[in-house]
């Protein structure tokens, strides 16, 4: 998700709780930062846990970084994207619309939840009971259904005689969930259960046990254990609101209260404009909610500048990764040699040299998908194989066949040919697509870099250094 991105590369962005002496610390773009903003920030960003801890001084670069990336971004106009005020908003109400929700509203609701379960339960209340069940299928022979109803007879002759219900459930019953419970169900109501089980249960009183009852299931013999109605409000109110709390009730009140707010102004206020107002006005009250919803916005921003002018554009330019890595090609050199190619089993000898002819011309991103289509593009799989640039110790067969090492090489299932075919490395990678992860992210640092440089000639900052030397001592 985009806002788990924007958070990870947001390393200096915070909340902060209004002081009436809250000096300026510094101006960025002529945008003035107040101390207790750079303090949240600072003291968010380094607090226990954090492994790469930044001085006071350390982090002032870091803080002055971020700023001027939502100033250039600003700049460019990115807050008048239609697909950025989307997001934005998505976030922001997130926030907001649970504000449209009372502690009222909530209590009105749990009570409303306990009222239809009152209902729902009726005036025969719940009832809890142990089972024995002795299985026949609905479909099965007669045969079958006498079997079952002999050996239930016989269980329900022990239990007239004495026998202990709880035991004798664990070792007959065929219901293996309630067998381990000594045949004991869980509280129910009507509507629950199938009808045959349901109304032999419900005409026990508590300790009274059934006759033979036959149901879809088998036969069963039914104790009655319990025989309640359901507790007061009070009693099941915390779990009530657990219950909201898990199922976000108040999200869906909210949305309920909007719409009905929207439907009562009569078409002269919109979903979108409540929103705004509810976070002006959270806003006013609330300093960190205000600086929460500016983090949004100005993470969201940060994201999609740096996106275009820095990660998918390293990502995606195959020439400036080309240049940059033909000159910092030393910087990727390997300190032992790799091979670049396959190792591959096949079922024939004539398939060793037909999959080397396949692809000895390619470029090597090209060779999965033409052997994919070439040998393996019906149900009958011709060949097996292992693509990659190996140092030694990646795959046996490699080592075997090319480092020439003194391992085993476990042959694969109706595949008893091995061949490998490539090339060895010696000095390092032929091109930047042996090493792309490594370069593309060396090449977003290099224009990270530029970026932050040609920011820092265009924007002026200032910093109050006698006021960034009280930060977190006054």
């Amino acid at each position: 998700m985009k806002l788990k991105i924007l958070f990870a590369a947001l390393t200096v962005c915070g909340t902060m709780s209004a002081q009436t002496d809250d000096p300026i610390v510094m101006v960025v773009n002529g945008d003035p930062v107040t101390r207790s903003e750079f303090e949240y920030s600072f003291n968010k960003n380094n607090s226990e846990g954090v492994i790469d801890k930044k001085s006071v001084e350390e982090y002032v670069d870091l803080f002055i970084n971020y700023k001027l990336k939502v100033a250039a971004a600003l700049d460019a106009k990115y807050d008048t994207l239609t697909s950025f005020k989307t997001e934005f908003a998505q976030y922001r109400d997130q926030q907001v619309r649970p504000a449209f929700v009372t502690d009222a509203d909530m209590e009105a609701e749990a009570h409303k939840i306990y009222n239809q379960t009152v209902e729902q339960i009726g005036p025969d209340g719940l009832i809890r009971v142990a089972h024995i069940l002795i299985r026949a299928q609905q479909q099965a022979p007669q045969s079958e259904w006498d079997a079952a109803k002999v050996r239930i007879d016989s269980i329900y002759q022990a239990l007239k005689n004495g026998a202990d219900f709880e035991e004798l459930a664990k070792r007959v019953s065929q219901d293996p969930g309630s067998a381990r419970q000594g045949g004991l169900l869980p509280f129910v109501q009507r509507g629950q259960l199938v009808k045959e089980f349901e109304n032999a249960a419900y005409a026990l009183q508590p300790g009274e046990m059934s006759g033979v009852v036959q149901s879809p299931y088998g036969y069963h013999v039914i104790l009655m254990k319990e025989r309640k109605m359901l507790e007061p409000f009070e009693y099941h109110h915390d779990a009530i609101v657990r219950y909201m709390d898990q199922r976000n009730v108040r999200d869906q009140i909210a949305s309920q209260k909007v719409k009905q707010m929207v439907k009562d102004g009569n078409g002269q206020v919109t979903e979108a404009e409540l929103m705004e107002r509810k976070a002006a006005e959270l806003s006013a009250q609330d300093s960190d909610m205000k600086y929460l919803i500016k983090e949004y916005h100005d993470g969201l921003l940060l994201y999609e500048i740096s996106n275009q002018l820095v990660w998918d554009k390293a990502a995606k330019d195959e020439a400036g990764l080309a240049n940059f890595f033909k000159k910092h090609k030393k910087n990727y050199a390997w300190d032992t040699p790799r091979y670049k190619g396959m190792a591959y089993h096949v079922k024939t000898q004539g398939d060793v040299k037909a999959v080397r002819d396949c692809v000895k011309k390619l470029a090597f991103d090209k060779w999965a998908e033409t052997l994919r289509t070439t040998f393996n593009a019906d149900s009958v799989i011709r060949i097996r194989v292992e693509k990659g640039i190996f140092k030694k110790g990646d795959n046996a067969l490699v080592d075997s066949l090319v480092f020439k090492k003194d391992t085993t090489v476990t042959h694969l299932k109706d595949y008893p040919i091995d061949a490998v075919y490539g090339k060895l490395l010696k000095k390092g990678p032929e091109d930047y697509n042996d090493v792309r992860g490594l370069v593309v992210a060396d090449y977003q640092e290099a224009l990270e870099k530029e970026w932050v440089a040609d920011l820092r000639r265009k924007y002026a900052v200032k910093v109050n250094d006698e006021v960034l030397k009280t930060v977190n001592k006054h």
